[in-house]
């Protein structure tokens, strides 16, 4: 979910933090210059093909969050393949799902998150992919096929994954947060961003409330609505991709973010700070998948490999900023350095504590209106 990274931000932070590691671990300097110099003179990008593929007159069209893909990999693909993209962006789930329910719009590929892809697999939205024309699906880590959104691993590609927690300036926040309640603290009137999404927003509401975050007992939600009406004196704003340069433009003190936001948020500022609070919070998978209605399957199904490709998924990771279930990636880029950060990489009894989001059915119905209610006077 789902935003921006500046390229070469991540590769040098996450070289830096592999120089730390083993600084702490006695290297001396002249061991600790090594692996730098070998992470620059052997970068794993891409690059683009001196002779470019002449354009066939072939076009997809690919439908993804706000600056979830580096647009050298777009460049890159249509070089190779000849196949012209079309690219679109959508900010919530919602938003996507509506434009392609309603039939009006046909997209190729789309970036849906977890819980969307079990629900438009139960509507017969999306299309079973063919595993024969996507090679490269074998540098997925098994860890991450026959999620609960996807158990039989037939129609969604595992693209990023991630956690949502709370981005804090150490400047001003004195004190690592270790509770969500942090949210609740009057110190922080007006100084913080919560996230304009009813799923996400709710879900923290409702670990903070003692209940599950996929709950849909009208009780539950009552709590949790309660809650962030008792919250909205404290919010400066409910914010989606501008969370990033407010943050780091130092304007609040506290955000509700998901970790690829922290990430990059934390590549420009070294003032900001990112934790997953212990009461537990929500893990998500955003996921590359083919629309029922798709009208160029094959061009889709090449574009989903290409982005399976090691290289590739290393080039764009480095951009996103979220982890990614990319076993051959993540080799290629050294597991040493990607399994330095600790935001994308959180310790296994943090995620223990994190649930993924289910499809709610009609009852997704009450969130929204719930929702609606929250923020109609704000």
């Amino acid at each position: 979910m789902k935003k921006v990274f500046r390229k070469k931000s991540l590769l040098a932070l996450l070289i830096l933090a592999a120089l730390l590691a083993l600084l702490a671990g006695g290297g001396g300097r002249e061991e600790a210059a090594v692996p730098q110099a070998e992470e620059e003179e052997a970068a794993p990008w891409a690059v683009m093909p001196e002779n470019p593929a002449p354009m066939t007159g072939e076009t997809i069209s690919v439908y993804n969050w706000g600056d979830y893909i580096d647009s050298d990999v777009i460049d890159i693909f249509e070089a190779e393949t000849g196949i012209r993209v079309i690219y679109e962006t959508f900010e919530t789930n919602e938003d996507m799902y509506a434009k392609i329910a309603l039939g009006g719009s046909s997209y190729d590929v789309i970036v849906p998150s977890d819980y969307m892809v079990e629900r438009m697999i139960q509507e017969k939205l999306l299309q079973p992919i063919n595993w024969n024309n996507v090679p490269n699906v074998k540098n997925i880590d098994p860890r991450f096929t026959h999620e609960s959104y996807d158990p039989d691993f037939a129609y969604a590609v595992p693209y990023t994954w991630g956690t949502m927690g709370i981005l804090y300036n150490t400047q001003t926040v004195l004190e690592r947060p270790t509770s969500w309640d942090i949210l609740l603290d009057e110190e922080y009137r007006m100084d913080m961003f919560m996230l304009n999404s009813p799923r996400d927003t709710l879900a923290i509401a409702l670990v903070m409330c003692g209940h599950d975050l996929n709950s849909v007992d009208p009780a539950d939600l009552a709590d949790a609505k309660a809650l962030l009406i008792e919250q909205k004196p404290l919010v400066l704003a409910y914010v989606v991709d501008e969370v990033k340069d407010k943050m780091i433009a130092g304007e609040a003190s506290l955000a509700l973010v998901w970790s690829g936001d922290a990430t990059y948020c934390m590549s420009e500022s070294d003032e900001l700070d990112y934790v997953v609070p212990e009461e537990g919070s929500n893990i998500f998978y955003d996921a590359l998948c083919i629309p029922a209605n798709a009208r160029n399957v094959s061009g889709a199904e090449k574009f989903i490999d290409f982005l399976c490709r090691a290289d590739i998924a290393a080039m764009n990771y480095e951009y996103v900023g979220y982890a990614i279930p990319n076993q051959a990636a993540i080799e290629l880029m050294g597991e040493q350095a990607y399994n330095a950060s600790p935001v994308n990489n959180p310790p296994q009894e943090t995620l223990d504590k994190c649930q993924v989001f289910k499809y709610l059915g009609d009852e997704t119905r009450l969130y929204d209106t719930i929702w609606t209610e929250i923020i109609s006077e704000f």
